[in-house]
Parts: C-alpha cells; structure tokens; sequence
C-alpha cells in the first residue's frame, strides 16, 4: 500500500502541465484522506470527554469520602488527572483514545498534560536537553505565553478602570 502511495505521488511530482499536476494532485489528496463522519465524530466527542469529566468527578467524591474537604478533594482530583494522562501518553494509549474520541480529549486539564508530555515522549531519543528540553513545550508553550499575556493585558485593563 505504501509502494502504491509512493508511485503515486511520484506520478504527480513527474507531471510537466501544471494544470494537470493540479487534477492529478487533488485527486490524489482525495483518495489518501480519510472519510470522516461528522455525527459519528460528535458523538464519539462527547462520550469521551463526558467520560473524561466523569471520571474526574468520581475522583472528587472518593477523595471527599477519604475525609478531604472539598477543595482539597479538587487540587487531589487535578493531580490524578494530570498524571493519568501523562501515564497513558507514555505508553500510547491516549493518542489512540485521541484518535477515537478527537476533540473530546481536549478536556482541559487532560489535553493539555498530554500537549505537554507527547513531544517529551517523542523526542526522548535526543537527548534530555536537545530532545526533551527543547521541544516539550512546542505545543503548550504558545498556550502558556499568550494566556499570560492576554491575562496581563486584561489585568492592566481591570486595573485602569477600577
């Protein structure tokens, strides 16, 4: 399948007449992307970001029921939540449950533990420094910067016209 894919793209590339490098372009891209489902997508979407939410609520009321109060039970519940993710992003298994579920993994505490620990996992290989160092921020660093920076702004704001 891969040797087809190759010879076809190739097939594209070789082509002389832009106008059909195009046709044949398009229609390669067509035949290589995946069909995708829209309700089928939703779906899945919400049942697992609804269990993902879920669970972190059982964490919440089982941490209550150990005796901590109720913020305490919620910085526990955080905790276990970021470190699941960060579990299951090192052996693989959230990227495939991100395949399944898309946009409901996105939850926010678990999506962005995994934004911040798959490009660690990915390039452990170079090193802790050049590999790990480097890159681990590459997806949640842009998050972190302009949070901070939209929230600075909104505090100068606040702080203007208070």
């Amino acid at each position: 399948m891969a040797d087809k894919k190759k010879a076809d793209i190739g097939k594209v590339v070789r082509e002389k007449d832009p106008k059909r490098r195009n046709e044949n372009y398009n229609k390669y891209v067509k035949q290589v992307t995946p069909k995708n489902s829209l309700p089928k997508n939703m779906i899945a979407a919400f049942f697992v970001g609804g269990s993902i939410c879920t669970l972190g609520q059982i964490f919440i009321k089982y941490y209550m029921y150990m005796g901590a109060d109720e913020e305490m039970a919620k910085a526990y519940n955080t905790i276990t939540l970021v470190f699941l993710s960060v579990f299951f992003t090192g052996f693989g298994v959230y990227q495939k449950l991100a395949k399944f579920g898309g946009a409901g993994t996105l939850v926010p505490i678990t999506g962005f533990a995994n934004s911040v620990a798959a490009p660690a996992v990915e390039y452990k290989k170079e090193g802790h420094v050049f590999g790990i160092g480097v890159n681990i921020f590459s997806i949640a660093g842009p998050v972190i910067l302009y949070g901070i920076f939209s929230s600075w702004i909104l505090g100068l704001i606040y702080y203007i016209f208070s």
